[in-house]
């Protein structure tokens, strides 16, 4: 039975519509189709303009990897609280990847990490209803299979390397399902203090001293993160002892290589 087959049989199974594409532009904007309900899923084999954050593209080998939007519609959340999806779906990631005996973590804002390289990328893009959330796309890719990257790309891993061996594409899409609803249950029940903690635990390099660059200014520093506020924003804390706090883009972490 075919990875397509698998999951059908399992969205049947659990409940949830399934889209699964041989190829797109990209998953998000398939599941911006307000056909698409609560929990639907749309998989692609291979998307030809796949996007990251703030229009940087993602690049998967067709075949390899997972790539795919879940919709939900978290019309409790208030828009003041919205990063606390970005943890629930970082934490989702990273529990799946832990199910394979391998150790993630989450670089601010929305990629994980093994052993300092990336080994999947989210994109999160929010419908709001007044000072709610109504309905999120929740794009992820996942680098499963794929051995040999564009050398373009700075630090790119996946699962299989990290593992040792080939996965199962669709026990790993199964496996993230899964560890998504028990993290969206949390969210639902506003469990802050309990995703707070696992994040932390998670959060790459923390409290270690590194060089950045500031996004705004392009001046290099070295700084120490402490930490992220429940809106997103990275805390910083320079060698002058003074503490920054910085949204996305506005700083840059320096890696080259493994990171």
């Amino acid at each position: 039975m075919g990875i397509k087959q698998e999951l059908e049989r399992f969205a049947g199974q659990v409940g949830f519509t399934l889209a699964y594409l041989d190829e797109t532009t990209s998953t998000n904007d398939v599941a911006r189709d307000p056909r698409y309900d609560a929990g639907a899923v749309v998989i692609a084999e291979r998307q030809s303009r796949g996007r990251g954050q703030c229009g940087n593209s993602w690049s998967s080998s067709a075949g390899a990897n997972l790539t795919f939007s879940v919709v939900l519609c978290p019309g409790f959340l208030e828009a003041a609280q919205q990063f606390y999806l970005s943890k629930a779906v970082s934490l989702a990631v990273c529990d799946t990847v832990e199910s394979f005996d391998v150790r993630p973590q989450v670089k601010w804002p929305n990629d994980i990490y093994i052993d300092g390289r990336k080994v999947a990328g989210i994109l999160i893009e929010n419908d709001l209803a007044g000072n709610f959330l109504s309905r999120s796309v929740v794009g992820i890719g996942i680098n499963v299979n794929q051995t040999e990257f564009d050398p373009a790309l700075p630090n790119p891993t996946s699962l299989a390397v990290a593992a040792g061996r080939k996965l199962d594409r669709a026990e790993v899409f199964r496996l993230f399902y899964e560890k998504m609803s028990f993290r969206y249950g949390q969210l639902q029940q506003q469990r802050y203090a309990a995703m707070d903690t696992d994040y932390a635990a998670r959060l790459y390099r923390l409290g270690e001293t590194h060089s950045f660059v500031d996004g705004r200014t392009k001046v290099r520093f070295e700084g120490t993160i402490c930490g992220v506020l429940p809106t997103g924003e990275l805390e910083v804390r320079h060698r002058d002892g003074q503490m920054h706090r910085y949204l996305f883009k506005e700083i840059e972490y320096t890696i080259t290589g493994i990171g």
